[in-house]
């Protein structure tokens, strides 16, 4: 199962984010825990994201599909460790199944027989003396995958723009929301825009509220 570990976070986040700012717009004094989140909101409000750059958080996430890391990886602007196909065997690859086909008998027994051919023919592949690097071409996207993953804050507010969209692929909205709602608690002004929904199933953004 799909799981997000919260690994590390910059110390004393939004601190640092004001300091940043005030110091773009000579403001330094008056900074207190007080101003902090109105002026961290008014400055995401203005389109002032840069300063979001100064903090960066990481976590590590396990039971995922290769099918989710290939989405994810696309967000350049972050950093990500993944387990090795090419070091670590796949003999007994666990994978992960669509929620789709879980509903579906005929379907499910199709996607079954798909991952124990996947299986059989990555073990003949070892067997045969084929170097694991090579073997893996036969591995599917549904294997299963860990990583750990560092980005900036506005790195994130982006990617949770993107992910935690009701639209987005259920798995990455899954894994994206589950960042968020540690952020929103880690970094309450960076996030308070995020909306999360009632069964927390996605999020969104939502627009400045007029003066």
């Amino acid at each position: 199962m799909a799981e997000v570990q919260f690994l590390a976070i910059t110390p004393n986040a939004e601190e640092l984010i004001e300091r940043a700012a005030r110091t773009c717009h000579r403001s330094r004094l008056g900074i207190d825990a007080g101003s902090r989140t109105n002026f961290i909101q008014k400055v995401i409000e203005l389109g002032h994201l840069s300063v979001l750059e100064h903090a960066s958080a990481t976590f590590r996430i396990l039971g995922v599909s290769r099918a989710f890391s290939h989405q994810l990886v696309r967000h350049r602007l972050a950093s990500f460790s993944q387990r090795s196909q090419r070091y670590v065997s796949d003999r007994d690859f666990a994978y992960v199944v669509p929620p789709s086909l879980e509903r579906r008998g005929e379907a499910l027994k199709v996607f079954e027989a798909a991952m124990a051919a996947a299986r059989d023919a990555y073990g003949r592949l070892l067997e045969l003396k084929v170097p694991r690097e090579d073997a893996r071409f036969v591995l599917p996207n549904a294997a299963e995958t860990e990583l750990v993953m560092t980005a900036n804050m506005r790195e994130f507010r982006h990617i949770f723009e993107l992910r935690c969209h009701r639209t987005a692929q259920w798995e990455i909205r899954s894994i994206a929301v589950q960042m968020l709602k540690v952020l929103k608690a880690e970094l309450p002004a960076v996030f308070a825009d995020f909306e999360m929904a009632e069964d927390g199933s996605h999020a969104w953004t939502m627009p400045p509220v007029s003066p």
